[in-house]
Parts: structure tokens; C-alpha cells; sequence
């Protein structure tokens, strides 16, 4: 207990004979029935952990709720050049009377890159602000920071009169996205317990799917209201969420981990009260955090200095075998998202089924577009759900693992659809293996990246290593809305659809072999598993790891399989 002490003695804190008791519970979480000096409500608290994980105080129920709202302005944002693709180029003058491109060779690449714009100015800049804001403003302030060009430049890019000034209020709001995208995760993740840390920190990718959903209701309710006007309400439209968001960021709670990068170990433990149903388990999760991070070699009262060295914190992303284990496993989650093509059909599906032709095309088909992007934005939504249930019991590699495989299938098929003559039957197979595609995708693939990222790194590298996992996500994205115009136009859409389904596969291989299991561990705890050396988790997957699937599942044999990890 001296080292209790020290530490109650040394941060200033109060309320020693706490502190004592949530140290013993830290240490042996599994036998607080034996803890001497716990009230029965204490016991209870602990006992609900796992009987009643979701009772949770209204503190932390604020924070995630508007962690979400965070989350509902990044879909909607992205869906609403989606329908506004169908309207702008013709209204901003990049065709003649009869819908043709005045410039064939220059249009594409010109719908691309303003489509691309937020993306690409995200993964160069944005994310890349996150670390300077987080360190400087904290969590809230820099989420602040991105809801402040959120709404400006959202609004802004509905009043531009060129497609000069459309591209540049994109790079600006790729700004605030890059930011909000790479600090929201991370206030999730540090400010809920372990125990549901996944389905709480997965809450960004549901309600990213929720503002897909909004975006695409938007574009659907809006796109009879006249062609120079529609387009401009589509976009514009991502500003209503905004508002919700600056006032919970009033009512939230800075996070604890920065308060103790901070050394302002009195205001976390302020803040973990605010978290925890009671004032032990805020202690117990206080002097936990402080626990495992000095065992991590990060000795908090000299950590100050380090962190503030941002291109130190960057080279270490590479250079230290632990943290760059967790930014391959980081880099293979978010790129994989890009590979697997979900964005294809979020970016262009309006485009993809009304054709090339888009000025041209009749208001019916134009309705049936937009209605079938909207269908997909609802399964995509609701099929993000189940994952709350499973992404903690049955593990975020394992969710990838089998989805990979069925939506490389779904896609494959969907491309040889394309080649229907176009008729309802064409609409029909096309729309239902595009719909069972995002079925598959959302409880996988969707939650998994931002999830996982959240948590790979140690404490004093996860804005900088969240903020690099992001921008490989939003680069990869932006290319790949640069590039599928063009390669829509070179291959076709059968060409163009069948190419992702080939990239499911190669992802599949991936993060077999480079990306290991996190679930329910602390964020300190997966410091064990990242020291495993990348070699010997590909050696384990490919030596041990599938012959024991081909004992079990092919030949039936009552086989245990050799844990890789082994914890204390």
C-alpha cells in the first residue's frame, strides 16, 4: 500500500482509504467479494459491471450521445454530394444545354476531385491538426474546433456560384472532418469502461451509418425542388446536426487520460466521477490508468515533455516495436474499409444507377436512384446494430475474418448484374446484392476500423496514432472517389464493381496475418498483445491458428487450440 500512498500523496488527491480500496480491486478485479471496507451499494456497482453493463451514469450517456451527434454530421456530410451529384455540374456550368460535358476529358476528373475534396484535405492536414488541438484544447476543444467548420463551410458550399468555389469550402470542411474523425474515437474509448468499451466506442460508425441514412433522406425529400436549388439544399443540409453538437460539448466531461497527460490527476478523478456509478470505481479506474501507463515506460511526470514533441511522437509510429505493430494492424483495418468498396456505392450510387447521363435522365429514374440509395442507407444503419451485441463477446478480428469473404461474393455477383439488359429485372438483382453487400458490411467492417484504432495505442502516442489511421482511412477514400468516375468510364461498372470484389479478398489475407485480436482488454492491457512480434502472430496464424480450424471444423476432432497470449 505504500505505493498507494505515494501516489494519493504525490497528485494530491484525497481520501486515502479509497484510493486503498480501488487499488485492491485494480489488481485483482475478479475478487472484490474479499475486499474489506466495501459498501453493499459499492458491491453492487461492481456486481452490475457484468450482470447490468449498460447501466451506466448520465454522464457518460451525454458524452456518448454526443460523441454520436459528432458521428451523425461525418455521414451526413458525405452522403449529400451523392444526389448533388446529379444537379451541380449542370448548374455550375460544366455542360451544355443538351448534357453533355463541355469538356469530356476534364469533367470526370473535375466531378472527382471536388467530390474528393474534404477527403484528401482530411488525410493531409485534418488529421494531422487533431494532435496540436487535442494536446493544446483537449478532447472537447478540438472536437469544438471541427463543429465550427462543420458549420461554416457546410453552409458555405450550398452558396457557391463555381465549381472552383464548391472545391475549395470542400477542402476546408475536410479540415474539421479529419479532426472530428480522429478525436471523437478516441473520447469514446478513454472515457468508458472496458467491459463495454467496444459497443460503446462503435457508436461512431453506427451513427455514421445513421447519418449516411439523413443524408440520403435528405437528398430523396429535396431533389424535386428545382435543379439550382435542390443540389444546394442537399449539401447544405449537414449543417442541422451541428447545432445539437455544439451543446452537448457544453454539458460533456474532458476526458480523464488527458487530464492525466496533463498531470491534473484531481480533475480526472473529478471527471471519472462523472463517468462511474461510483466514486470507487472512478478510483479504481484512476489509479489503474496511472498504474499501467508507468509500467509502460511513459513516467507521467517527466511524460509531458515527450508528448509535446509531435515529430518524436510520429517517428515513434514506425520506429518502436509495440507502437508500430498497433499502427500496421491500424493502417490494415482503416485501408481495408476503402478496399472493400462500401464507398463506392455511398459516393456514386445516384450516379451508378442513373447512368453517365445524369442531366438527361427523367425525374422517375432519378427517383428510383435516390430511393435505392436511401434503401441502402437504411440496412446499412440497421444492420450496424448487431454488432453492439457481438463486437465485444466474439471479437473485432473475428467480425472481419467472416465478412470479408461474403462480401467479396455479394459484390461479385452484383457486378455480373450490371451486364442485364437494363430492365426491372436489371434494378431488382442489382439493388438486392448491392442491399445484402451493406447488410454484411455494417456490423463488420463498419465499426470495426474506428473501433480498433481507438484503442491500439498506448496513451501518450493515440492522437497521433489515431490521427495517422484516420488519415490513411480518408485518403484512401479520397482517391478512390477521385479514380472511380474514370474507372467506371474505362471498365465499366461490371469492370469497376468486380476489381473491389477482388480487393475483399486481398484484405481478407491481410488481416489474417497483421492484425490481432482486441477485445476486452483495457487500453493499457494491450500493450501484452502488441509486443508480440509481428512474425510470430503470422507464424501463429498460418502454423497453428489453421490447422487447428481444419481440425475442428473439417475433420470434427475435439482439438484446444494454443493461446498465443498469455496474461498473468
Amino acid at each position: 500500500m505504500a505505493d498507494v500512498e505515494d501516489f494519493v500523496r504525490s497528485k494530491k488527491l484525497k481520501d486515502l482509504e479509497l484510493f486503498k480500496r480501488a487499488a485492491k480491486i485494480a489488481r485483482d478485479p475478479r475478487f472484490f467479494e474479499r475486499v474489506s471496507g466495501l459498501g453493499e451499494k459499492e458491491k453492487d456497482a461492481l456486481r452490475d459491471e457484468t450482470r447490468h453493463r449498460f447501466e451506466q451514469p448520465r454522464g457518460l450517456w451525454v458524452t456518448i450521445i454526443t460523441c454520436s451527434i459528432g458521428a451523425i454530421v461525418q455521414g451526413w456530410v458525405q452522403t449529400g454530394t451523392n444526389g448533388a451529384n446529379l444537379a451541380w455540374p449542370n448548374a455550375l456550368e460544366l455542360l451544355n444545354n443538351d448534357g453533355t460535358p463541355k469538356s469530356p476529358s476534364s469533367y470526370i476528373w473535375i466531378l472527382g476531385i471536388v467530390n474528393a475534396a474534404p477527403y484528401l484535405a482530411s488525410a493531409i492536414v485534418g488529421c494531422w491538426l487533431s494532435y496540436p488541438l487535442n494536446h493544446r484544447f483537449g478532447r472537447r476543444g478540438a472536437i469544438l474546433f471541427a463543429a465550427i467548420f462543420s458549420f461554416a463551410f457546410v453552409l458555405g458550399s450550398a452558396f457557391t456560384q463555381t465549381w472552383q468555389q464548391l472545391f475549395v469550402c470542400r477542402l476546408f470542411l475536410g479540415l474539421g472532418m479529419g479532426v472530428k474523425a480522429s478525436t471523437i474515437p478516441i473520447y469514446g474509448a478513454e472515457t468508458a469502461p472496458a467491459y463495454i468499451r467496444g459497443s460503446l466506442v462503435m457508436g461512431w460508425q453506427i451513427w455514421v451509418a445513421f447519418g449516411i441514412l439523413l443524408g440520403f433522406t435528405a437528398n430523396l425529400a429535396i431533389f424535386q425542388t428545382g435543379n439550382n436549388i435542390a443540389w444546394r439544399l442537399q449539401i447544405g443540409s449537414a449543417f442541422i446536426p451541428v447545432i445539437p453538437l455544439f451543446i452537448g460539448l457544453y454539458f460533456c466531461p474532458e476526458s480523464p487520460r488527458w487530464y492525466i497527460k496533463k498531470n491534473r490527476y484531481h480533475d480526472a478523478f473529478e471527471a471519472l466521477c462523472l463517468l462511474r456509478n461510483t466514486r470507487l470505481q472512478a478510483a479504481r479506474d484512476l489509479y489503474y490508468i496511472h498504474a499501467q501507463a508507468r509500467l509502460d515506460g511513459n513516467m507521467l511526470d517527466s511524460g509531458e515533455d515527450r508528448s509535446s514533441k509531435y515529430i518524436t511522437r510520429l517517428r515513434e509510429l514506425f520506429l518502436v516495436p509495440r507502437i508500430r505493430r498497433a499502427t500496421l494492424a491500424s493502417f490494415v483495418v482503416m485501408l481495408a474499409q476503402q478496399m472493400c468498396g462500401i464507398n463506392i456505392v455511398v459516393f456514386y450510387s445516384s450516379t451508378l444507377y442513373v447512368g453517365a447521363d445524369a442531366s438527361n435522365a427523367s425525374t422517375a429514374n432519378i427517383e428510383t436512384a435516390l430511393l435505392v440509395s436511401w434503401g441502402f442507407g437504411v440496412l446499412n444503419f440497421l444492420f450496424a446494430w448487431p454488432a453492439v451485441r457481438y463486437i465485444d463477446p466474439y471479437g473485432r478480428r473475428s467480425l472481419l475474418l467472416l465478412t470479408f469473404p461474403l462480401m467479396a461474393i455479394t459484390l461479385l455477383i452484383a457486378a455480373c448484374c450490371f451486364l442485364v439488359v437494363p430492365t426491372a429485372a436489371h434494378l431488382g438483382l442489382t439493388t438486392t446484392f448491392i442491399f445484402l453487400f451493406a447488410a454484411i458490411y455494417s456490423p463488420g467492417e463498419g465499426p470495426v476500423p474506428f473501433t480498433y484504432s481507438a484503442e491500439a495505442f498506448p496513451l501518450f502516442h493515440r492522437e497521433v496514432g489515431m490521427g495517422f489511421a484516420v488519415a490513411v482511412n480518408l485518403f484512401w477514400a479520397g482517391i478512390l472517389t477521385v479514380v472511380f468516375p474514370r474507372m467506371t468510364d474505362a471498365f465499366t461498372a461490371t469492370g469497376a464493381v468486380a476489381f473491389f470484389a477482388a480487393l475483399n479478398i486481398i484484405a481478407f489475407v491481410m488481416i489474417f496475418l497483421w492484425v490481432p485480436e482486441t477485445k476486452q482488454r483495457t487500453l493499457e492491457e494491450l500493450n501484452h498483445i502488441f509486443r508480440v512480434p509481428t512474425r510470430q502472430h503470422m507464424h501463429y496464424q498460418t502454423a497453428t491458428y489453421l490447422p487447428y480450424l481444419y481440425q475442428r471444423y473439417v475433420m470434427r476432432r475435439n482439438v484446444e487450440l494454443e493461446p498465443l497470449y498469455k496474461f498473468d
